[in-house]
């Protein structure tokens, strides 16, 4: 890796400093973008760009202790140089680089020990004291996992093709890949390509959806012929692998609070080939009142933290704060307690979220099972960071009167 041409320099300085400047930009639309406008950037030129910017933002607290200072506005450069010393990337001195003084950030990187856990794992203070907290002596091993580049799984559509046919064609398109033991549908990238431009994504033979997300699909436990309700869809990564698991047969009515979301998930459900599934936007409560004792089976993937996913989000942890979590717990609470009522009786329904705290997770579970007696536990899992893939937690709820 190596940063020797300086308009690349200028796009990463660019990108981060929209990411962490302006309000409600996002890391990975604003490299989307990014990489868009440069159409002459080859790929090596590409893959440098999203490295060096993502591993910053990753690593931006114990940036700033080799730097000596916050990052601000004005210092964004001072911040690359902070990467590229302590990571040992070759780079050029471009004219952007010019008075920024490296000798301190040298003589900080020589000592190699840095005074807290939070700079060393480059979490905020607030977030190593919660993870601390929630999960013991654990929290360490957990975060190293998490400070880690995601891999790029894909979900075969078995809608139209199986795990096998997938992996051939992708290799036919200079795409390598390789099946992951205990999930049936997924296919790993040996490293990472933009799969979005090739003819299998087109024809819609996969969907981009890490190996831990895959496994809600099987929980939920649902059958052809049944009417499944997702109560939080989004652009609809679950919601296709439930209609590929349903065989296009019954009815997914798919939920979302967001007009914009459903549209996007109309779009990828005809690439897909999913035909069974109808949206329906959460304008009002009497969307879910309509739907009440209405589903055979209900999948609840609940707004979180997100802290499962840092992986392919590390932007995630300096945009929220302990005030967040404890509203996105109230939230929670509060979804569980009214969107539980469309389940039918002896139907099932599976509480998820892509946290790792148990006081999102677990905690939620046993509250909600304290106050509706008519409800039962049948299993729970949680998937942790330090298992290769994101962070989730499931729980199996079935309801019994």
């Amino acid at each position: 890796m190596e940063l020797i041409h300086r308009n690349l320099a200028i796009g990463i300085h660019d990108a981060l400093q929209e990411t962490f400047f302006e309000k409600n930009k996002y890391a990975d639309k604003v490299i989307e973008r990014l990489l868009k406008a440069n159409k002459k950037w080859g790929s090596q030129d590409r893959a440098v760009v999203s490295e060096i910017f993502y591993n910053i933002i990753r690593w931006k607290k114990r940036l700033e202790y080799y730097m000596g200072e916050g990052v601000k506005p004005n210092n964004i450069y001072k911040l690359i140089i902070a990467y590229l010393l302590w990571s040992k990337t070759n780079y050029k001195k471009f004219e952007e680089f010019d008075g920024i003084k490296i000798a301190d950030i040298l003589t900080k990187l020589k000592k190699n020990t840095v005074p807290t856990k939070a700079i060393e794992h480059s979490i905020p203070d607030w977030l190593a004291e919660t993870l601390e907290k929630e999960l013991g002596d654990n929290w360490e091993k957990e975060m190293t996992a998490l400070n880690e580049q995601a891999p790029t799984v894909l979900r075969t559509n078995s809608l139209k093709t199986t795990t096998k046919e997938l992996i051939s064609d992708l290799s036919d398109e200079g795409v390598v890949s390789y099946p992951i033991k205990n999930y049936p549908d997924a296919v790993q990238l040996e490293e990472k390509k933009n799969v979005f431009l090739t003819t299998a994504f087109k024809e819609g033979l996969f969907e981009v959806q890490d190996a831990s997300s895959q496994k809600i699909g099987y929980f939920l436990d649902v059958k052809e012929g049944q009417r499944v309700v997702d109560a939080c869809a989004g652009a609809g990564g679950k919601t296709l692998h439930l209609a590929a698991l349903m065989k296009n047969k019954g009815q997914i009515v798919a939920l979302d609070i967001f007009e914009w979301k459903l549209a996007e998930l109309k779009r990828r459900a005809k690439r897909a080939g999913a035909h069974n599934i109808e949206t329906r936007m959460i304008s009002d409560n009497k969307v879910i009142k309509r739907l009440h004792e209405k589903a055979d089976r209900l999948l609840i993937d609940a707004p979180c933290s997100g802290l499962g996913v840092l992986k392919r989000n590390p932007d995630s942890k300096w945009k929220i704060d302990q005030d967040f979590i404890d509203r996105i717990k109230k939230e929670q609470q509060q979804i569980l307690q009214d969107y539980s009522k469309m389940l039918k009786k002896g139907g099932k329904m599976v509480y998820a979220t892509c946290s790792i705290l148990p006081s999102e997770n677990n905690k939620q579970v046993e509250e909600f099972l304290k106050n509706n007696p008519g409800y039962k536990m049948i299993k729970d899992e949680k998937v942790m960071p330090s298992e290769g893939y994101d962070g989730f937690y499931m729980a199996l709820i079935e309801r019994i009167s």
